[in-house]
């Protein structure tokens, strides 16, 4: 298979990117570039026409109720073609409100719902009295072993679909379930940021070759020396949760 450049879409950087998920993409385009890959990354805004047609990667971050509410927006008028992007295997990577920006609606505090892009058979609430679901936290994936970082949302996401891993410490999608997350199709959707991917290189590796199959290139990634973010994983986990030390073995 022949090498060519990449391209990542990344939307609407000017307003969901409350969690420095500007960290994100730079994790992903350094990891394709110390192994020889070119790649671009296009910044899309409210002013211009996304072409996930031509994308090989889409992340959508998170922001304030607001700011969602405005990507929301935005988003509807290009809903159909996102969603046949989606369906013919368009990696996605959506964190926090970009996540929920995924399902039927969000609600906001006060009880209104914010209809979602309706990409995936999920929803996400809000009651008010309940605590936000805010700390640390760590999951256990299928494709990825532990991942790390750190969450804040107020709201209560439900599916009926595959999650991105079991929560072993922290709260989740709801605080109940012990599940976090989703994987559908060739999305990844979370609450764990701070950013998510500096933090877990073999997350980020998996997402990356899941890309380079989609877009039709040779996937063979060669190996990194991440001995020193594991370090730094080991080190974090040691100093705020404990017990999820065991896992990391």
């Amino acid at each position: 298979m022949s090498h060519r450049a990449l391209r990542i879409g990344h939307l609407f950087p000017d307003l969901l990117n409350l969690y420095a998920d500007r960290g994100n993409i730079l994790t992903l385009t350094q990891r394709l570039r110390w192994r020889g890959r070119d790649v671009i990354v296009d910044e899309i805004t409210h002013a211009d026409t996304p072409r996930f047609g031509a994308y090989d990667l889409v992340l959508l971050g998170g922001g304030s109720d607001r700011e969602q509410m405005l990507v929301a927006g935005y988003l509807a008028n290009h809903r159909t073609e996102l969603r046949h992007a989606i369906e013919d295997g368009l990696p996605l990577l959506a964190i926090c409100g970009g996540y929920q920006l995924l399902g039927a609606y969000y609600q906001v505090p006060g009880g209104e719902k914010i209809p979602g892009l309706e990409l995936i058979d999920m929803v996400t609430n809000y009651s008010a009295g309940q605590p936000r679901l805010i700390g640390n936290v760590a999951i256990l994936t299928e494709e990825a072993g532990v991942v790390i970082g750190f969450e804040n949302h107020g709201g209560r996401t439900i599916h009926q679909g595959a999650p991105l891993g079991k929560v072993i410490h922290g709260h989740g999608n709801d605080g109940v379930t012990g599940l976090e997350g989703i994987r559908y199709r060739n999305v990844w959707g979370t609450y764990i940021h701070g950013p998510l991917l500096p933090k877990n290189p073999r997350l980020a590796d998996a997402i990356l070759k899941t890309m380079l199959q989609y877009a039709g290139v040779d996937d063979a990634l060669d190996p990194l020396d991440d001995s020193m973010e594991e370090e730094a994983r080991r080190s974090f986990v040691k100093l705020r949760m404990p017990e999820v030390e065991a896992a990391l073995a």
